[in-house]
């Protein structure tokens, strides 16, 4: 099938934490026989931080960010047995979404990703005049960064018609062990750009820790920590390119993941890090969220943790071979059961409508052990 797909950017995860997930998805769909055009604006400086070249599993549109050039790309998707309007686009998304919704036909199907559906829906419940609620039902299809049954109740409560959680996954062609480096070397690695629904946790979970543990060494990745008042055990890199997050996952002893609040309220919303540093074979300590344990085994595969005490308590006790351990075991699990090329799959069945799949309420990974 032709599918168009109106995203941030395919080509540049500046600014832009889906990138590796689109990516790992629409390779996956190539893989299986299926063409995308890729449409993203010129914006957010995105274009010049590149870390893709044009790839030959999709053709990337680059429009410019005016009403003008959206509506020219938007024209030339039309003829697309499947067009995709994703959330957070970063500009116009509100015309997008008004847009790709009336560009449905008999002939084609008309989807709504959303790669932040926990914060979508808080969205859209605090403010009832939001103009994409009354959008909800006009797509043939909603699939999601994640989030569960939670996530599904709440676009079926808004009259979509139906509703599937595509998790994030593993690309192994590009996330893999690699070498240490010493660019990146610490006791605990965070990577992750500073957003206000973020910053808060990263202070609680990674800062704290610092500097409870002032004989450790942090390492903290991202665009825009530059500037944050840090504990001096705590090196920062600013934005780490993907080319590199496989040493970085490599060259500490353990590497933490942070949900944002509204994914941790929501739960079963792992973030693509999880899936990354996993493929690398890094042994990660999480923040606790409900439906961890469908995707990774606590203890054996991930630590967990639900505050600084137990983020510092975890990396006290952690020896490098127990931390091997756990990482393997975590590649092993992700690899069998959580790849793109699982993912890809389940949205060829789902567009194909097989499997009962294609209905509000299949939430896929919620209640039971995930294997896409």
């Amino acid at each position: 099938m032709e599918i168009a797909f109106f995203g941030s950017s395919l080509l540049s995860a500046y600014w832009n934490g889906a990138a590796t997930y689109y990516r790992g998805v629409i390779r996956a769909l190539h893989a299986l026989g299926h063409r995308t055009t890729f449409y993203e604006p010129d914006a957010f400086d995105r274009q010049k931080h590149r870390d893709l070249d044009p790839p030959d599993w999709a053709r990337v549109v680059v429009y410019q960010a005016t009403e003008a050039a959206a509506a020219r790309a938007l024209d030339a998707a039309r003829g697309a047995d499947v067009i995709v309007k994703a959330s957070g686009v970063g500009v116009l998304d509100e015309w997008l979404e008004a847009a790709v919704a009336a560009a449905k036909r008999p002939d084609n199907l008309v989807l709504f990703w959303d790669v932040d559906a926990p914060a979508t829906l808080e969205r859209m419940s605090v403010n009832p005049k939001d103009p994409f609620r009354a959008l909800v039902p006009d797509y043939d299809l909603v699939l999601t960064y994640g989030g569960g049954d939670p996530v599904v109740a709440g676009y079926a409560a808004l009259g979509a018609r139906a509703c599937v959680p595509i998790y994030n996954a593993l690309d192994p062609t590009t996330h893999f062990p690699a070498p240490p480096d010493d660019r990146f070397a610490g006791d605990l690695g965070f990577l992750g750009n500073r957003l206000p629904d973020r910053e808060a946790r990263v202070e609680s979970f990674f800062i704290r820790t610092a500097e409870r543990l002032p004989n450790r060494r942090f390492v903290l990745g991202g665009n825009g920590w530059h500037d944050k008042p840090l504990p001096s055990n705590v090196r920062v890199l600013g934005h780490v390119y993907t080319g590199d997050h496989n040493a970085f996952n490599a060259s500490s002893l353990a590497i933490l993941n942070i949900h944002r609040e509204s994914m941790v309220r929501n739960g079963y919303s792992p973030a693509t890090r999880l899936f990354e540093a996993a493929g690398a074979g890094a042994c990660q300590i999480t923040d606790r969220w409900e439906g961890i344990e469908l995707f990774l085994e606590p203890e054996v595969e991930v630590l967990v943790a639900s505050d600084a005490d137990e983020v510092a308590q975890h990396l006290e006790r952690l020896s490098p071979e127990r931390a091997r351990r756990i990482g393997v075991a975590a590649q092993r699990r992700i690899l069998a059961e959580h790849t793109y090329a699982h993912r890809a799959r389940q949205v060829e069945s789902i567009l194909d409508g097989q499997g009962g799949s294609h209905r509000v309420g299949a939430a896929g990974l919620s209640g039971r052990r995930a294997s896409a």
